[in-house]
């Protein structure tokens, strides 16, 4: 497919949030992105792609609310979610809908963040030939290794690659004979705060696929119960949390939190810096 983005002189750039499998993480990675880029002062769309679970949708829809009750400009994207009535098997309406839909966003925008469903369906593929930049979260075990790539079960060597990683790398081929790029950042999710021979491993076996299939492989985030409680009320680890907008005392896992996140966002090079306290509040509230 082929389609301009432009917003002025400058072109708003597409982050997509994807992986073939449930459970890695996506849709907290997407929300966290970006509320960074709005506090960062950028105007930011988001898409949610997953029609049938909607989470993506669901923590923006808790965050409006939650910015309402303790009367808080918290910062919200301008967000849509895909329509459910269009069929996968229209494939020339996905495409003229999504297109159309990330042409208008990037008007007024200069990040559009897509989360995507977590199974290979045609408006998956779609978003993944659409992104300037790809986040693939994964959970820190072998099981999810097997999204990307495959090891040999006594050496944990790498084998292969999997259904999922040839889908990327064809559609990072096809960005590339239209003279564009795709950034594919493989996220280390939910990392054990121990050291383990599973973690030494996986960690081996993504430096040496990230050879073979050209990515990033980036640190995500810690398996913590804050960012679980943060869903309901729409929150993130970049807010200004104080016991106001938290509803409780703030902790050290919340500060150690954010910190990962600050970690996190340099990786991903999008320009997002959160250093600079008096000066991280969003610019516009599009909700």
């Amino acid at each position: 497919m082929s389609f301009e983005r432009t917003t002025g002189t400058q072109s708003a750039r597409v982050i997509v949030v994807g992986n073939e499998k449930g459970g890695s993480g996506k849709s907290t990675v997407a929300m966290h992105v970006a509320v960074a880029l709005i506090k960062a002062g950028h105007r930011v769309a988001s898409l949610d792609l997953d029609v049938r679970q909607r989470t993506f949708t669901r923590y923006i829809e808790n965050r409006r609310a939650w910015a309402q009750r303790v009367d808080r400009d918290l910062g919200i994207p301008n967000h849509f979610s895909f329509d459910e009535t269009i069929s996968d098997e229209d494939e020339a309406a996905l495409e003229r809908t999504l297109a159309s839909g990330v042409n208008e966003l990037a008007q007024s925008c200069g990040f559009i963040v897509m989360d995507t469903p977590g199974h290979n369906n045609y408006l998956m593929r779609l978003a993944h030939s659409m992104a300037d930049t790809l986040i693939t979260p994964i959970n820190d075990s072998f099981v999810d290794f097997d999204v990307i790539g495959a090891v040999d079960p006594e050496t944990f060597a790498v084998t292969g690659d999997s259904h999922y990683s040839k889908m990327v790398v064809e559609a990072r081929r096809q960005r590339e004979s239209a003279g564009l790029a795709t950034d594919w950042v493989v996220l280390r999710n939910r990392l054990s705060m121990l050291a383990s021979r599973n973690k030494r491993f996986v960690g081996a076996a993504l430096q040496e696929l990230s050879q073979r299939l050209d990515f990033r492989c980036v640190e995500g985030l810690a398996e913590r119960v804050v960012f679980r409680e943060f869903f309901p009320r729409g929150l993130t680890a970049v807010d200004d949390l104080d016991a106001a907008t938290l509803g409780t005392r703030p902790t050290m896992s919340h500060a150690t939190a954010r910190m990962e996140m600050e970690n996190l966002l340099a990786a991903l090079r999008l320009d997002v810096s959160l250093a600079d306290e008096e000066t991280m509040g969003p610019k516009r509230d599009a909700a």
